[in-house]
């Protein structure tokens, strides 16, 4: 069974996931791909919907964490952290609208929407995983 304190490792699994299945949905609608840009976003959503439940179950059941690092660098990480909890903010009503845009096949609506919401859910899945290295195996908590 999966203990607690291992989900962080799972949630950034989860994130680097997303990224490289929405770089692959974008690699694939660009060459007019539809059928596997379609697959590649209902992956990003399942895992989208997965990453909330384990991650307000973790934050539920064990806190927040502690950031460790010292002087210059918690400027940097509380930025990039900030960002990406306004990024992660923005981004929740986001995707579904999109998601739900294309499942009803309204393209031009969903494009239109699609070309802010991707690299916003690119930036948040990415500097998830940049904030968990930075806080979990770079500069943990140690007091």
């Amino acid at each position: 069974m999966i203990d607690i304190t291992d989900l962080p490792h799972v949630l950034a699994t989860i994130n680097s996931l997303t990224v490289i299945v929405l770089l692959a949905g974008f690699g694939y609608i660009r060459s007019g791909d539809i059928m596997r840009h379609r697959a590649s976003m209902i992956t990003a959503v399942v895992l989208a919907v997965l990453f909330l439940i384990i991650y307000v179950y973790y934050h539920l059941n064990a806190g927040l964490a502690k950031f460790g690092g010292e002087g210059a660098i918690r400027p940097v990480y509380f930025t990039i952290l900030i960002l990406h909890v306004i990024g992660a903010v923005i981004l929740t009503p986001l995707v579904p609208i999109v998601f739900v845009r294309a499942l009803r096949e309204r393209f031009d609506a969903h494009k239109r929407l699609a070309r802010w919401t991707w690299p916003l859910w690119l930036y948040v899945s990415f500097s998830g995983v940049v904030v968990y290295v930075m806080a979990i195996h770079i500069y943990p908590y140690a007091g």
